[in-house]
């Protein structure tokens, strides 16, 4: 088999598998004739180890996603892809653009990891090609993100929180919780996570602003640019996949790491709202959406920390305390 792994430093947090171990696994998926005769490590993903294989009897590649060990998983993390995996059927509203499951395996038997197998989409990575056209043609990119988000928040979920639980009866427990266990994550790898524990505390005083929001969406959880691919032949942007939807919840749409991505600049993204419609600007609405940037602070705190990326570690407590200061 044509290998090729990413190299990486033996304390990096992924780590790839070996030949052999991709053998073992697509014989369990496809039977024990499966031969792959190339697996190549796509270097995109920060959190899985993502592999395009391609097997002797089949014409197209497949994808191979391989989560991190249990024991390098933060407790605000654990088990994504088996969150993702429980949110296909909560996501047919974007089905013709997601890939389609063809095995999973949470039994460890195999490799001692969580695992699945995806169908390979055409298409090219947008951060990629977006910037291959003019920057007049960019709205057109955006109005098909938001057009996308809008479906996927229109969807409504039996509980609060991360879609394959644990469940939280209300918005606030769920928000709440998270922070919660972000802070404990920064605990455990030796950060400060004194000013998390501060917002978690401010919103659970504050928590019946939270209890506004008693209809829990489904929420993409990572949905941006980084996550989509495009026609590569088509005379204007055109959105033709959407992957890794392994943080979804159900919850407030404000919430969702779309929204802060579509919020964060005024330029060509604001055709986003053209089609997603316009956000709530209630003094509760903004309120919260404090308390979401506060929480997104926090995961991409982890995020850096977990890519070695020390001088971001030190930039987020600046940023963290502004959005303290408009909370208290």
């Amino acid at each position: 088999m044509d290998f090729q792994p990413v190299e990486r430093a033996p304390e990096a947090f992924q780590q790839s598998l070996t030949a052999e171990e991709i053998g073992k696994v697509c014989r369990r998926a496809f039977g024990d004739a499966a031969t792959p005769v190339s697996a190549v490590e796509l270097g995109t993903g920060m959190y899985n180890n993502v592999y395009r294989v391609t097997l002797a009897d089949q014409a197209r590649p497949v994808i191979l996603r391989v989560s991190p060990p249990e024991a390098r998983q933060f407790r605000s993390e654990r088990h994504l892809m088996r969150n993702e995996y429980g949110s296909v059927p909560w996501l047919a509203v974007i089905a013709p653009l997601m890939p389609q499951v063809l095995a999973a395996d949470w039994s460890h038997e195999v490799i001692g990891r969580d695992w699945m197998i995806q169908t390979h989409l055409d298409g090219i990575p947008a951060p990629e090609h977006l910037g291959t056209y003019p920057r007049t043609a960019w709205p057109a990119f955006f109005r098909q993100m938001g057009a996308i988000a809008r479906s996927v928040h229109d969807v409504r979920g039996p509980h609060f929180g991360p879609v394959n639980g644990p469940g939280y009866a209300t918005w606030g427990e769920a928000v709440i919780a998270s922070l919660e266990e972000i802070a404990a994550d920064l605990d455990g790898i030796g950060l400060d996570a004194a000013d998390v524990r501060k917002v978690a505390a401010v919103a659970a005083h504050e928590r019946a602003v939270f209890e506004e929001v008693t209809e829990p969406r489904l929420l993409t959880g990572d949905l941006w640019t980084v996550n989509t691919l495009m026609d590569s032949t088509a005379p204007e942007p055109v959105i033709t996949g959407v992957l890794d939807f392994d943080r979804t919840w159900f919850g407030d749409p404000a919430a969702d790491w779309t929204i802060r991505m579509a919020t964060a600049k005024a330029d060509e993204r604001e055709a986003f709202w053209e089609s997603y419609g316009a956000l709530g600007h209630s003094p509760a609405a903004v309120w919260r959406a404090r308390v979401y940037e506060a929480r997104h602070l926090g995961a991409v705190r982890l995020e850096r920390h977990r890519l070695a990326r020390a001088d971001a570690v030190r930039e987020s407590y600046g940023a963290m305390a502004e959005v303290l200061a408009g909370l208290t």
